[in-house]
């Protein structure tokens, strides 16, 4: 997590560059065609790689350049930008504390060039994937006892940084199982299968350096394979790369797309292995943390962030390509419950952690959004998280805190971020230019999409989850406000930095906002081992349920004692009401936050004189709402159960009142 939010930060320490500037990184006009490599290939260059023992790569002895890209590109006052490395910069040795090229920037750039080749037979693409997988398998260690591992930084001179300047995990970077272990697979995956035929010598060594890396994997990591670890009283699989879901999902797409290529079967059974602890990641419904959502850390039941989140499209890939349909459970819940509940609610956060803290987000946590919507509507058939893929690109055209573009099609460029308060971070680094691009081509691939996200450009209104600090709470009895120190708590953050400490006979108050329907009540509280407090909620006219602060179960592995996790009230707060209340006995507890959720959440947006309305479901039963788009023509709404399926179809004019059946969502459009 700590590499990608670097690439959040304006300003690189030390910014004394000796690469190119860029003045005009583009087309002189936006065309049709979304997808403009004009930056990607800005970034793009190639060097000679100083002799290092077991690294080498394909005809080096008689193609001595490989293809790297600089990992980051800071917007210049006078327009344009400048190219630069990770870490402090050193003009003597003309080095930087981490590197200039990195191995999981070469690696997904790899997977841009590769995906435009194949869509669109462009000869450039081609021959830009080429010199950069040459790059990133020199980065691959070949031989000794870390061989199919990867080293992460290159310097500008082509030398290599296995230890940077702050530390990778693993130190040396090539010494274990990594994310950058995992891109490299996805990258070797697709170029074995978009090259086979236009240049089966290389994709040979391509499939040659492809189970190289399967072999580390099998033995760094699938050696664990059925195997558990206790999460805070939870099983959780220990088979997973980096115990994460998310870079797991990075290998499986390359994995999935070497076996539909014809890969063997040992490709087969790491993919089918990797993917089945994936989907022992995903849990909860629309009422119930995490909201259908698959978890990226099998360390943690508390957090879950946008960027990396590729676990639906991996496992629809997988699903596909094994034909085990079972692996679409997980990915249809990720993409019809949770995801139009993220979207109504804040849209691709970096960080709930469980409640959304890191309103920051980027390319890379909007990119994954689309393209699992894409990947599971295409494996499952759904026509309604096709859509849905269109509202949630919306981001990249102004559907964002900032109201602005992110991506300009007329220059290729993506910005490097929205923060919460809508400040827009105007570098164009790598990962951020890769992952609009990769949502640009899956746009390009399917106009009807395009168009969707065209038209949810503009956030018009958004009426979803809404997060009520404890500590906002009128207090009485034993309640104290406690400032957390660090509020990260190694797998899970106080929202707002700081908590509530209840013991017996302690009262809460809360006056909330009014609403024109029930809305469902979880406490984010510290669920610990043994026995806990109990507070029981309420309004003035009647009891709502009660929590229990207790029965966390055993700490294994997690950071943490205990965890912080949104609990269910049973029943919602009634429409109409403005006070709840919450009274604590039989033992103390530690309360962090309440989430309000709308029983229909609601996100109206609009662009090109079209609108587009997404509502989505947390109620126990049908329920219905009246929306206004605006534009000419009729409105159609087409509403969906939890699994995607059409449920039932709408058409109305200025006003429409659209059913939502229990735990789904609906899509309309004008």
């Amino acid at each position: 997590m700590t590499r990608v939010m670097r690439r959040l930060i304006v300003a690189v320490v030390g910014i004394v560059l000796a690469a190119g500037i860029s003045t005009a990184p583009g087309a002189n006009a936006a065309s049709a065609t979304l997808t403009n490599l004009a930056h990607l290939d800005f970034l793009t260059s190639t060097v000679t790689p100083t002799p290092e023992r077991g690294h080498t790569t394909y005809r080096l002895n008689t193609e001595p350049s490989v293809g790297v890209l600089w990992v980051y590109a800071n917007h210049l006052d006078g327009g344009g930008y400048q190219r630069t490395g990770g870490g402090a910069y050193d003009p003597v040795h003309n080095t930087y504390g981490q590197g200039a090229f990195d191995a999981d920037d070469v690696a997904r750039a790899a997977v841009v060039y590769l995906r435009h080749f194949a869509q669109f037979g462009d000869r450039h693409s081609h021959d830009a994937a080429y010199q950069l997988l040459r790059g990133l398998t020199y980065l691959q260690t070949v031989s000794g006892p870390n061989a199919g591992n990867v080293v992460l930084w290159m310097q500008p001179d082509g030398s290599l940084n296995p230890s940077p300047t702050p530390k990778d995990t693993p130190d040396p970077s090539d010494s274990g199982a990594s994310y950058w272990l995992a891109r490299t697979i996805w990258a070797l995956g697709e170029g074995y299968a978009d090259l086979r035929g236009s240049d089966p010598a290389f994709a040979h060594f391509l499939q040659q350096r492809l189970n190289l890396a399967i072999d580390a994997v099998n033995r760094q990591v699938l050696t664990r394979y059925g195997h558990y670890q206790i999460v805070d009283g939870q099983r959780m699989p220990a088979w997973l790369i980096t115990d994460g879901a998310d870079a797991s999902s990075e290998a499986v797409l390359g994995l999935a797309a070497y076996v539909n290529a014809g890969g063997g079967r040992v490709a087969r059974i790491a993919l089918s292995r990797l993917a089945s602890g994936i989907a022992e990641m995903g849990g909860g419904n629309a009422r119930t943390w995490p909201n259908g959502a698959i978890l990226p850390s099998a360390t943690s039941r508390s957090m879950w962030h946008a960027w990396g989140a590729q676990m639906p499209s991996a496992l629809a890939e997988a699903a596909t390509a094994l034909h085990q349909p079972k692996l679409l459970g997980a990915a249809v819940a990720d993409s019809a419950v949770f995801t139009s509940h993220l979207f109504t609610a804040t849209g691709p956060d970096n960080g709930w952690l469980p409640a959304p803290i890191d309103g920051s987000q980027i390319a890379y946590g909007a990119d994954a959004r689309v393209q699992g919507l894409l990947a599971v509507a295409a494996a499952v058939h759904s026509t309604g998280l096709r859509q849905l893929g269109g509202v949630a690109a919306g981001w990249f055209f102004g559907q964002n805190a900032a109201g602005v573009p992110i991506y300009d099609p007329a220059t290729g460029v993506t910005h490097d971020g929205v923060s919460a308060d809508g400040a827009v971070n105007l570098n164009s680094g790598a990962e951020s230019t890769i992952h609009g691009l990769l949502t640009m081509e899956a746009l390009d691939a399917r106009p009807d999409v395009a168009a969707i996200a065209r038209a949810s450009s503009h956030i018009v209104a958004r009426d979803g989850q809404r997060t009520v600090e404890a500590e906002s709470a009128q207090l009485s009895g034993s309640a104290s406000v406690v400032q957390a120190n660090p509020a990260w708590t190694g797998e899970s953050q106080w929202s707002g930095g700081s908590y509530i400490s209840l013991g017996t006979g302690g009262r809460l108050s809360w006056t909330v906002p009014a609403a024109d329907q029930p809305r469902l009540v979880q406490a984010v509280l510290n669920r610990v081992p043994g026995k806990g407090g109990v507070s029981d909620f309420a309004t003035p006219t009647g009891s709502l349920g009660a929590v229990d602060y207790g029965g966390g179960g055993a700490q294994g592995v997690s950071a943490a004692p205990g965890a912080l996790l949104p609990v269910t009230v049973a029943n919602s707060l009634p429409a109409g009401a403005t006070t709840l209340i919450s009274d604590t006995h039989k033992g103390g507890g530690q309360l962090d936050a309440i989430l309000l959720t709308p029983e229909i959440s609601t996100l109206l947006v609009a662009g090109g004189g079209h609108s587009v309305a997404l509502l989505a479901s947390d109620a126990t039963g049908q329920r219905a709402r009246t929306i206004h788009l605006a534009g000419s023509g009729p409105t159609v709404a087409s509403s969906y159960d939890g699994r995607g399926h059409l449920w039932r179809r709408t058409v109305g004019a200025d006003s429409i009142t659209v059913p939502v059946p229990a735990g789904g969502f609906a899509i309309a459009r004008r």
